[in-house]
């Protein structure tokens, strides 16, 4: 058996008016990737957090190497080689890839300056450990996400790093870019490295995990060998129940009357000519590669984004969208995917959040809010999305990822629009709360709201929709009916093969 790097025996860990972290156990061995999961709340988090130097346990033991350690902070975390990559990459876009991996770190020649030429050699060497082939002088935001997120491993490694921890590596990697990331991961394993894997999309997890803890509301559950567990008992020791299916039934629910119609959008170099209709009562997903165009269609048609040509009309009325405060007017609302810039105020209390797409909904005269109604409304909401908070007006920046998506979700209903637009609207959530999301997107579907669903998940797609746009390079490549397509079309309307095909035929 390998060599026990860490073990954590009964930590603990709370705040106010929450217990994150009550007696867990977790163990991690030389030179494996251990997976651990949970949902949203469970703690995993927070003990990546103490691990790494920035919380400090309040009971437990640590013992890291075959001593028990006290980080103070995550500088001392790091020295000992504790490495920690985040969801959100810690870089700086406008600096080197060299200069990035060294920051705070960088060598100096006799005289004091900065040795450039020396932190390039180096940067390079480290990179070709790794089989980067990344050149160490470009500037970091000229390179891909999963180009980037190499370069925060290559900087976690530079400094010793014996222990890693991914935090939901691959939220934001197109397919390709996620086979690139397991074999990093997996030479890392060949070296010795211990790798502690966080993910909520369980099904990845097969192909990299040798073992898996599971965390439920702050408490340890299992561990066990990856291949001695299945992925049904998996979820079960998540949630604590049995889920019968990944998704709820999809009801024959009869269409409605067409809510919206997209005419011909276009947007130079980034959109070209899309045509569809939306009904009421129907699920309409939009598929496609990292770059086909799916958020900038969402954009577009929400009022965010300029359009060079094209109509958008609702209820067979052309409308005139020029901001998206025109669509929400109009009964239209966007759920973007990049909640924290684009769906929240991170620093305001969750309620405001909640009713800040219709504040007067909540307001008595004079424009004045009524904290009673809204605390009311958000309570509703808390309860039906089951968000996790100690409070109502908790700040949503420190709710977990999946809670604030939630928020989201939560601010477009209270507004009642009739057209939602959820983009990824599952990124990031565990397997339980997104269960309880497709519950309500099928609710909201039955009640006649139409609903454009944007995913890079094709389960998501297949499980949910009614019918599916497939985007290739800006361009709308097929529409399908969900039931009687599969992956595989799909993925070749994706990749723009129907296309060549099409080419070769003429």
């Amino acid at each position: 058996m390998a060599e026990t790097l860490l073990q954590v025996q009964d930590v603990s860990k709370g705040f106010p008016g929450v217990q994150a972290l009550d007696k867990v156990q977790f163990e991690l061995r030389r030179g494996e990737v251990h997976a651990l999961v949970g949902e949203n709340g469970a703690g995993k988090s927070t003990l990546m957090k103490i691990l790494s130097g920035v919380y400090r346990p309040d009971a437990g033991t640590i013992i890291y190497k075959g001593k028990a350690v006290h980080f103070q902070n995550s500088r001392e975390a790091a020295a000992a080689g504790i490495g920690i990559i985040y969801q959100e990459l810690n870089l700086v876009p406008h600096l080197t890839v060299a200069q990035n991996i060294y920051i705070g770190r960088e060598p100096r020649t006799w005289l004091g300056y900065i040795d450039d030429r020396k932190m390039n050699v180096d940067a390079a060497a480290l990179l070709a450990k790794l089989n980067l082939n990344i050149d160490p002088t470009i500037r970091l935001n000229q390179l891909s996400v999963s180009k980037q997120q190499m370069v925060e491993i290559a900087k976690a490694l530079s400094k010793d790093s014996e222990i890693l921890i991914m935090d939901e590596p691959t939220s934001a990697l197109t397919e390709s870019e996620i086979d690139e990331l397991f074999k990093v991961i997996h030479g890392l394993r060949d070296r010795g490295v211990g790798i502690i894997y966080i993910s909520h999309r369980l099904d990845e997890l097969k192909h990299i995990v040798d073992r898996i803890t599971i965390f439920r509301d702050g408490h340890y559950i299992a561990t066990s060998d990856y291949n001695a567990i299945t992925m049904e008992e998996i979820i079960n020791k998540m949630v604590g129940r049995k889920l019968e299916n990944l998704f709820p039934p999809r009801q024959n629910v009869p269409t409605g009357k067409k809510l919206l119609e997209v005419k011909h959008i276009t947007r130079t170099g980034i959109l070209k000519d899309i045509s569809f209709d939306l009904f009421e009562g129907e699920i309409l997903g939009i598929a496609g590669l990292m770059g086909a165009g799916r958020s900038e269609l969402a954009r577009a048609i929400f009022g965010a984004d300029p359009i060079t040509s094209g109509e958008i009309l609702r209820d067979g009325r052309k409308l005139d969208i020029r901001s998206p405060a025109d669509a929400i007017r109009h009964g239209i609302a966007y759920l973007s995917e990049n909640r924290k810039e684009e769906g929240l105020a991170i620093k305001m209390a969750l309620n405001m959040n909640v009713t800040m797409a219709n504040v007067p909904q909540v307001s008595r005269r004079f424009a004045i809010i009524s904290r009673n109604q809204e605390l009311q409304a958000t309570r509703t909401y808390v309860d039906e999305l089951d968000i996790r908070t100690p409070s109502l007006e908790q700040l949503v920046n420190n709710l977990s990822g999946g809670n604030q998506q939630k928020v989201v979700v939560a601010k477009w209903l209270f507004r009642d629009s009739r057209i939602l637009i959820f983009d990824e609207p599952t990124r990031g959530i565990d397997v339980g709360a997104k269960y309880a999301i497709y519950e309500l997107i099928g609710k909201l579907a039955r009640e006649g709201v139409g609903v454009i669903m944007i995913s890079s998940e094709l389960p998501e797609i297949l499980g949910m929709t009614d019918r599916v746009l497939v985007l290739h390079e800006g361009r709308l490549t097929a529409t399908l009916q969900t039931r009687a397509t599969s992956q595989e079309e799909i993925l070749n309307h994706a990749a723009g093969l129907s296309l060549e095909a099409a080419a070769d035929q003429n």
